[in-house]
């Protein structure tokens, strides 16, 4: 028996999003978001933790995963049509309020979300999902910077030859992480197997392009933290250099203490691989609080 079901399910528009859920479907929601260049897979072995008391929904974003876009439609990849997809994927599902889990690309689509509809969210699981200029690490975005101030084509294609090959999704798994043997190879493998589709590249680099929109509305993000007063975990790998740990620390400028936790894991990046348990324990203490609270 599976310990999570898969599913698809088609929009109006014939995008048709897969997700990973779980749980009691009257469970107080947990969406979870993952990040580039993976999919719902990441959440693979975190979903059967959390979903004896939530439903936990992980859906693939457009360009990731299983999630299919038809030709016709056209579609510009944008961190807003990413957010306009999963908005529309959550009110098929009915869902009002949840708790998110945000990860790398996962955190604008949900502060998005969050803008979109100011009082939907009920909590914040960050791991190594950025909201702030503390949080870049500068070696790692410099070349990305310098492309977005360019938009060149030697600067793509420099960034299409040096960060979507094998090499680099390997080292964003394994750097930082104490037992790289541990991971299990499949989670790599599939994402780089993904990214090699036909037209693929070329959507990772227009969001990677597209990603200095989310860097505009940082400010926006801000205060909508802010105001809202949602309670925040932010748990971060601390050896990551791409969403470096003074990203988790820069959350204490806009939640006050009583609302927010911050704890550093012993890994890098991609800081759920290999420490699920770790995570299901403190995302479940957490939100035990804050949802009784809520």
């Amino acid at each position: 028996m599976s310990l999570y079901e898969v599913s698809k399910l088609k929009l109006d528009n014939g995008i048709e999003v897969f997700y990973r859920h779980a749980g009691p479907a009257n469970a107080p929601v947990l969406l979870l978001l993952h990040g580039f260049p993976s999919s719902s897979h990441q959440f693979r072995n975190l979903i059967p933790l959390l979903s004896t008391h939530y439903r936990v929904i992980a859906p693939d974003l457009p360009g990731y995963g299983f999630t299919t876009i038809p030709d016709s439609l056209h579609y510009e990849y944008t961190f807003a049509n990413l957010t306009n997809t999963i908005d529309t994927f959550l009110a098929n599902l009915a869902i009002k309020r949840f708790a998110m889990y945000i990860f790398d690309y996962g955190a604008p689509v949900g502060l998005r979300l969050a803008l979109k509809h100011p009082d939907a969210v009920t909590a914040i699981i960050t791991q190594n999902g950025n909201a702030y200029e503390e949080g870049f690490g500068p070696e790692f975005w410099a070349p990305v910077r310098s492309y977005w101030a360019s938009n060149a084509p030697a600067e793509r294609e420099e960034l299409r030859k040096n960060v979507l090959n094998l090499e680099t999704t390997i080292w964003q798994y394994e750097f930082g992480n104490p037992h790289p043997e541990k991971i299990q190879p499949e989670s790599y493998y599939l994402d780089q197997a993904l990214l090699e589709r036909p037209g693929n590249k070329e959507v990772q680099l227009d969001l990677l392009y597209d990603y200095q929109s989310n860097v505009a509305l940082y400010p926006v993000f801000q205060k909508w933290i802010r105001e809202s007063k949602v309670p925040v975990l932010a748990m971060w790998g601390d050896k990551d250099i791409i969403f470096v740990p003074a990203g988790a620390e820069a959350f204490r400028k806009d939640v006050e203490t009583s609302r927010l936790e911050i704890r550093f894991v012993d890994a890098g990046h991609f800081a759920l691989e290999t420490n699920e348990e770790l995570y299901a324990e403190a995302i479940g203490g957490f939100l035990a609080k804050v949802i009784a609270r809520d």
